[in-house]
């Protein structure tokens, strides 16, 4: 029998048998998220797209869904990483006026949107992209960008620009 815990760094651990990761496992991987969130808040996120294609993947792959947004000043630096949902293993609602409030917030000008896809295959829904035009939508009224949607695979990135579906 598997059972599902939270870890303070937001991952889900699954408890059965010899998977189960050890405690100092556990804190290894804390340190890793937390010195990886330090060097992302010193640097500019976007001057590398690959960097924050692997910070996504990092900070949002688990067994449940998970949606974050991070939100960007004007020059494109991470003001904040924000979880805004967690749903089930198929399934995380989004509301698009909470994702745009929180930018207001926060000052943010620009964001991107990234959520996992537990299953392993990141290729977007078609409520997905509906929900990415959603916001798509309630940002361009208020004068913020939307730079992209991630989604999180197995070891795979998909961006909803690059798809076309921004």
């Amino acid at each position: 029998m598997s059972v599902l815990s939270e870890h303070p760094t937001g991952f889900i651990f699954r408890r059965s048998g010899s998977s189960e990761l050890t405690a100092q496992e556990q804190a290894t991987i804390f340190a890793a998220r937390e010195i990886l969130a330090r060097h992302i808040n010193r640097n500019p996120v976007l001057s590398s797209w690959q960097a924050v294609m692997d910070y996504c993947a990092f900070s949002v792959r688990g067994e449940v869904e998970r949606f974050h947004v991070l939100y960007l000043d004007r020059k494109n630096r991470l003001i904040s990483d924000e979880r805004l949902g967690v749903g089930t293993v198929d399934h995380v609602p989004v509301y698009p006026r909470e994702v745009v409030r929180r930018a207001l917030d926060l000052n943010a000008s620009a964001l991107i949107l990234v959520h996992n896809h537990p299953s392993g295959d990141p290729e977007p829904s078609e409520a997905d992209i509906g929900m990415t035009k959603e916001v798509e939508k309630a940002c361009g009224v208020l004068g913020l960008t939307l730079h992209d949607h991630i989604i999180v695979g197995a070891g795979r990135e998909v961006s909803l620009r690059g798809l076309g579906h921004l």
